[in-house]
Order: structure tokens, then C-alpha cells, then sequence
């Protein structure tokens, strides 16, 4: 886990595979590369890297968000009749921090592919820890929501799907709750482990997103 700043190799390494598993589907339009490719809009990114030193899976994180407008899933739900409602889900917990995961792939030459898929939604929930937010959203395809559902996802059922980014597929609004997260425990300990022996972690501007420390109190939102 890093910032694009601090690891500008693995970064590039991560587009580039990005780029690849979204062309293969012809989905390029849902990465926006020219608009993520300086790394400013990405608060971190994780990446799986195979012994031999490619990187096999990756996945980017935006906020934590000031405002609604700043989410991706805004644009995507764009005039659609669910937009109201995922802008008001959106907002209600704008005050406890709000992630979003954007631009998850993982290679289809990796090893062990099925764990790592299953894996990299795991991995991507850290980033709630380590930005001190409660909440993180992604928008998903519905081939994929059994396997964001498996790191804590939940479906936003009462949200009507979109075609994004075209009428191939029905994308879904999912959410994860920090408080809620099972093996709370475990995923503290590789948070402390990673703020430990990393030699660069995230500023408390990148945290807060407003400059300096917050403590964010903990509730459920519906």
C-alpha cells in the first residue's frame, strides 16, 4: 500500500495492468486513465506483487471525500433515477469519512488467481483503517458482487442499477462500514504493521483530506 507519489514504479506498474484488464473487457472508459494517470486524484493504491517483481492485482483508493459531488458514482448514476438516492447515501456519511475504490484488476496469468480476486477487496478495506474513515463505497458490475461481498461489501439494494459504462452492464453501489467489519482485530494489527515499517505513510492532510487530525465518531447509517 502506498501513495503514487512514493512508489512512482509500482504505480506505473499498476496502470498498466489496469489498462490492460479494462481493454480486454473494452471498458476503458470506466478507468479514465488520462484523468488518474498523475496519481493527484488516487489518496493510495495496493498492489499484489508476484515473487519474480510484477505486479499481479491492484486496486486505487479516492478521498477521503469534502463533498458528494467528489464521487465517482455521482457521474456514473448521472441523470438516472437512483442518482437522488446514492447522492443522499453519499452524503449522510460524509461526516464520519467516505472512501471510494476505484480501478480494481487482477492479471489473468497471476498465481493463485481466485484467492487473489477474493483478496484484493480484503486489502483495498485496510485503507479505512489507515485513512481513519468509516465508510468506503465502489461501484461494481453485478458478475463481481459475490466477490466484494465476501471482504464486507454490502449492495445498496433499493438503488437501482446503471448502465456503465454501457449497456453491457448493470453497476451496483456497494458500501462497507468499518464498524461493522468482522476480524476488526486482525485488519488493526497489518494497519499497525504497515504504519510501522513503511519508510513513507500517509500525511494527515492525505488522512483528513482538510489538514490535520481527526477522530471520527462511529455510527450506523442506513
Amino acid at each position: 500500500m502506498a501513495r503514487p507519489s512514493d512508489e512512482p514504479t509500482l504505480w506505473e506498474a499498476y496502470l498498466e495492468g489496469a489498462v490492460t484488464g479494462y481493454r480486454k473487457y473494452g471498458a476503458e472508459k470506466a478507468l479514465e486513465y488520462r484523468r488518474i494517470q498523475d496519481g493527484d486524484t488516487t489518496a493510495m493504491f495496493v498492489v499484489a506483487i508476484e515473487p519474480q517483481g510484477s505486479v499481479a492485482a491492484g486496486v486505487r483508493i479516492q478521498g477521503p471525500y469534502l463533498s458528494a459531488d467528489q464521487a465517482h458514482a455521482i457521474t456514473e448514476w448521472g441523470t438516472h433515477p437512483g442518482a437522488p438516492a446514492v447522492r443522499r447515501m453519499i452524503e449522510d456519511r460524509l461526516p464520519f469519512g467516505v472512501l471510494e475504490a476505484k480501478g480494481a484488476w487482477v492479471s489473468d496469468s497471476a498465481g493463485r488467481r481466485g484467492e487473489l480476486v477474493g483478496a484484493l477487496g480484503r486489502f483495498a478495506t485496510y485503507s479505512m483503517d489507515l485513512l481513519d474513515v468509516q465508510f468506503m463505497l465502489a461501484t461494481a458490475a453485478a458478475h463481481v458482487l459475490d466477490t466484494w461481498r465476501s471482504s464486507g461489501g454490502v449492495v445498496a439494494d433499493h438503488i437501482a442499477p446503471v448502465p456503465y459504462p454501457d449497456d453491457r452492464y448493470e453497476t451496483r453501489l456497494m458500501w462497507w462500514d468499518r464498524s461493522r467489519r468482522r476480524g476488526r482485530a486482525e485488519s488493526m494489527q497489518l494497519a499497525q504493521l504497515l504504519l510501522t515499517t513503511s519508510r513513507s505513510t500517509p500525511s494527515a492532510d492525505t488522512a483528513t483530506g482538510t489538514g490535520g487530525n481527526v477522530v471520527r465518531p462511529m455510527r450506523s447509517v442506513s
